[in-house]
Formats: structure tokens, C-alpha cells, sequence
């Protein structure tokens, strides 16, 4: 294969174990959230040309999250990287000023090769809503689609704030007020919705891929041999040797290897109530029938469906406060999530 990989996926689906399922084989590497497009790249930025010191700024921010993390605050001063930025800056900066892509690419494949691999593996759930302009740009490309029961999907969003005491440190104070914000029974669901309604478009193109959560868990040798198979690069034993770690619900248990075991129905269990389900499985129900997933008895109230929906316009509002410095063109970002 020549192209890289592109793991997607509602948020909470299992991306992150599929990459770091991905970043033990002997190919690739992976590329943690950079949220390229739609944070550092929207339609308005084809075809134009960036100058050395907009190159500079762009490849300081990608390399910051990538190597620090998310929350690390970005300076172009630092010296931290200042010497590869410039070789790279020198490299990208010939007759033609480069585009953003341009950028992005040379940093995808920069890092893989610092990092011994060949093939970058970029995993950043909301790249489902941009796979025209993935496979636009990148035409060898191969994507992983994760999916999940949405009612799993919620109950970890629901609990996602909680990250920061089960093993996520980095995770800072303002993140988990951002994510409480977040969380809403019908937004949950609706975003869900809209990325399945997407994946559909897809369905039957070569280079797009729908992997169940649930099966990676259940049959993890098998599904990955299928993942392995649709990238084009062989099946490695140890990419299963992974960290139990990243679960909203469990402490993070690095000592322990492996894929977890999967829990039946957790969130009926442990926290959706059920006017969260009753939502849930009202928005979700047409996908929740394409992939497998079973409805159940809610047994909602009319006053809790009321009472939660009447809630939802000002949670919309506050999220979107919330999150407006991590989008590049609002309008664009709320067409692509909400359209489905």
C-alpha cells in the first residue's frame, strides 16, 4: 500500500483502540488527532497558498498535538521544534507557496518516518464527515469507519468528563466543563445518526471500510485480519498486544494486555436513563437496524422526554460556545455533523 490510513468514526466507537491496534504493527504509525479538517482546513482554503510563516504555524500547532497532546498550548518561539519545523518549512517552500494539505501530508509522513514506520495511521473520529475530500486529496487512501451501539456511544459520552480521574491526567479542568457541556441525550444521538447516514453514502467503495465494535472486541483475530486485509498490509499477532486503557466507565489498567473482553448491554446497566434510551433509540433507529442493534423498553416518562428536550436547545447553545475555537468555519462544521 501506498496511501494512509484514516481511522473514523462517531466519537466513542472504539477509534482509539483501533489505533492503537493499528500503531503496533511494523507499517504504521499513528497520528493522534490532529483535527485537520475542520480545525486547520475548511472548503475556503483550496487552492490558496500559505507563506513560510503560515507553514511554520501550522506545522508547530500539528507536531505540538501530536508529540504533547491536544492541550498543550502551542508557540511558534519554542524552541522545542524549531530546527525540524525548519527543514520542513525549507522542503515544502520551493517555486510554488504549499497548500495546507500540502502541510498536513509532509507532517503525516514526517512523522511515521521519525518514528521508524512507513505508513501513517491519522485517527480522528469526525474525519467521517470529510471522506470526499479525504479521498479528494489522498486517492490511495485507505479508511477504517468505527461503529458502535449508539446507546454505547452515549453512555460514554455521558461519562467522558470522568477520563481525567480514571487515567486521562492530561486532561485539563476547562476540557471536562467542555464535555459536560457536550453531552445531551439528543445530540448524542443525532451525531450518531448523522455518522452512519454518511458511512451509507460510502458503502460499497473499495476504499472505505465499516468495522463493528462490537466484533473487534468478540472476535478480535478475525476482524483484524479483514482490517488488515482491506489496508493491504499483513496481519500481525501483536497488534492485539494493547493497553487496557481509555474507557469512561474503567480505570486505566496499563499492566493489563490485550482486548477486552466486551459487557453486555453496560448501558442499560450502569447510567443511560430511559428517557436517554427513549431519545436514542427514536433518532438512531433506522441505523440501529442496519447494523445489528436491538431496541429495548424504555419505559420513559412523558414528563422526563419533555423535560429533557426542553433542555436541549440551551445545551446546543452552550456547547457551541464551548467549542467555537476548535472550528474553522462553524456553518460548514454544523452542515457536515447535522445533515444526515
Amino acid at each position: 500500500m501506498k496511501g494512509p490510513v484514516f481511522i473514523t468514526g462517531n466519537s466513542r466507537s472504539g477509534t482509539t483502540m483501533m489505533m492503537r491496534i493499528m500503531d503496533k504493527h511494523s507499517l504504521l504509525h499513528s497520528i493522534n488527532e490532529p483535527h485537520f479538517f475542520g480545525t486547520h482546513w475548511s472548503p475556503s482554503d483550496e487552492g490558496i497558498g500559505l507563506s513560510r510563516a503560515e507553514t511554520e504555524r501550522l506545522l508547530f500547532k500539528l507536531l505540538t498535538v501530536q508529540r504533547a497532546g491536544f492541550f498543550e498550548s502551542v508557540s511558534e518561539h519554542s524552541p522545542k521544534f524549531k530546527d525540524e519545523v525548519t527543514e520542513l518549512v525549507d522542503r515544502l517552500h520551493g517555486a510554488d507557496p504549499p497548500s495546507r494539505v500540502a502541510v498536513y501530508e509532509t507532517f503525516l509522513y514526517h512523522e511515521a518516518s521519525v518514528n521508524g514506520k512507513v505508513v501513517p495511521c491519522e485517527k480522528t473520529p469526525q474525519n467521517i464527515f470529510y471522506i470526499q475530500e479525504i479521498l479528494d486529496h489522498f486517492p490511495e487512501a485507505r479508511i477504517v469507519n468505527m461503529v458502535r451501539d449508539p446507546r454505547g456511544t452515549m453512555l460514554s459520552q455521558k461519562n467522558k468528563w470522568k477520563r481525567r480521574a480514571l487515567g486521562a491526567d492530561f486532561m485539563t479542568a476547562k476540557e471536562v466543563r467542555r464535555l459536560k457541556a457536550n453531552y445531551h441525550p439528543i445530540t448524542m444521538s443525532r451525531l450518531w445518526k448523522s455518522a452512519i447516514d454518511t458511512a451509507r453514502r460510502w458503502k460499497g467503495t473499495p476504499a472505505v471500510m465499516n468495522v463493528r465494535f462490537e466484533s473487534l472486541l468478540s472476535d478480535a483475530e478475525a476482524t483484524l485480519r479483514e482490517v488488515c486485509s482491506h489496508i493491504g498490509i499483513p496481519f500481525e499477532a501483536d497488534m492485539m498486544d494493547i493497553p487496557h486503557a481509555g474507557s469512561s466507565l474503567k480505570a486505566d489498567e496499563h499492566t493489563k494486555r490485550g482486548i477486552r473482553k466486551p459487557t453486555e448491554r453496560t448501558w442499560q446497566e450502569k447510567g443511560l436513563l430511559p428517557a436517554e434510551l427513549h431519545w436514542c433509540q427514536k433518532i438512531c433507529g433506522a441505523g440501529m437496524k442496519e447494523h445489528g442493534y436491538e431496541p429495548v423498553e424504555t419505559h420513559a416518562g412523558t414528563f422526563s422526554i419533555i423535560a429533557s428536550a426542553m433542555t436541549f436547545p440551551f445545551k446546543v447553545i452552550l456547547a457551541l460556545m464551548l467549542n467555537l475555537s476548535r472550528v474553522r468555519n462553524l456553518v460548514d462544521t454544523i452542515k457536515r455533523r447535522l445533515k444526515g
